[in-house]
Protein backbone atom coordinates (compact mmCIF):
# COMPACT_ATOMS: atom_id res chain seq x y z
CA UNK A 1 0.00 0.00 0.00
CA UNK A 2 2.98 2.24 -0.72
CA UNK A 3 2.14 5.48 -2.54
CA UNK A 4 4.27 7.28 -5.14
CA UNK A 5 6.23 9.12 -2.42
CA UNK A 6 7.17 5.94 -0.54
CA UNK A 7 4.68 6.67 2.27
CA UNK A 8 2.56 3.99 3.89
CA UNK A 9 0.18 3.59 6.85
CA UNK A 10 1.83 2.84 10.18
CA UNK A 11 -0.21 -0.37 10.41
CA UNK A 12 1.80 -1.76 7.46
CA UNK A 13 5.22 -1.22 9.12
CA UNK A 14 6.98 -4.29 10.46
CA UNK A 15 8.51 -4.65 13.92
CA UNK A 16 11.97 -3.15 14.30
CA UNK A 17 11.49 -0.69 11.45
CA UNK A 18 12.19 2.99 12.19
CA UNK A 19 9.94 5.47 10.40
CA UNK A 20 9.12 9.18 10.38
CA UNK A 21 5.56 10.43 10.74
CA UNK A 22 4.51 12.35 7.63
CA UNK A 23 0.87 13.17 8.40
CA UNK A 24 -2.22 12.03 10.24
CA UNK A 25 -5.12 11.46 7.84
CA UNK A 26 -7.88 11.90 10.43
CA UNK A 27 -10.24 14.42 11.90
CA UNK A 28 -9.37 17.27 14.23
CA UNK A 29 -10.16 15.37 17.44
CA UNK A 30 -7.97 12.36 16.62
CA UNK A 31 -5.15 14.59 15.33
CA UNK A 32 -5.16 16.51 18.62
CA UNK A 33 -5.28 13.31 20.68
CA UNK A 34 -2.30 11.85 18.82
CA UNK A 35 -0.38 15.14 19.11
CA UNK A 36 -0.90 15.04 22.88
CA UNK A 37 0.73 11.58 22.85
CA UNK A 38 3.74 12.98 20.96
CA UNK A 39 2.73 11.78 17.48
CA UNK A 40 3.34 14.91 15.44
CA UNK A 41 4.64 15.28 11.86
CA UNK A 42 8.40 14.82 11.68
CA UNK A 43 8.73 12.66 14.81
CA UNK A 44 10.65 9.41 14.44
CA UNK A 45 9.15 6.26 15.85
CA UNK A 46 9.75 2.54 15.83
CA UNK A 47 7.31 -0.35 15.84
CA UNK A 48 8.40 -2.57 18.71
CA UNK A 49 5.69 -5.20 18.54
CA UNK A 50 2.93 -6.16 16.11
CA UNK A 51 1.04 -9.33 16.93
CA UNK A 52 -2.19 -8.59 15.09
CA UNK A 53 -3.73 -6.40 17.79
CA UNK A 54 -2.55 -3.01 19.00
CA UNK A 55 0.91 -1.87 17.90
CA UNK A 56 3.54 -1.17 20.53
CA UNK A 57 5.56 1.90 19.51
CA UNK A 58 8.68 3.66 20.73
CA UNK A 59 8.17 7.42 20.37
CA UNK A 60 10.79 9.79 21.77
CA UNK A 61 11.45 8.38 25.27
CA UNK A 62 8.06 6.69 25.63
CA UNK A 63 6.26 3.49 24.73
CA UNK A 64 2.74 3.70 23.31
CA UNK A 65 0.12 1.11 22.45
CA UNK A 66 -1.91 2.20 19.44
CA UNK A 67 -4.97 0.49 18.01
CA UNK A 68 -4.93 -0.70 14.41
CA UNK A 69 -7.68 1.71 13.33
CA UNK A 70 -5.59 4.67 14.45
CA UNK A 71 -2.43 3.15 12.96
CA UNK A 72 -4.09 3.01 9.53
CA UNK A 73 -4.64 6.79 9.67
CA UNK A 74 -1.00 7.61 10.45
CA UNK A 75 1.09 7.99 7.30
CA UNK A 76 4.84 7.36 7.67
CA UNK A 77 7.98 7.09 5.55
CA UNK A 78 11.15 5.05 6.06
CA UNK A 79 14.18 6.78 7.55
Amino acid sequence: MLNQHGNLPLAMVGPGQAVKLVKVAAGRVLCRRLAEMGLTPGVQLEVLQDQGGPLLLAVRDSRLALGRGMAHKIIVESV
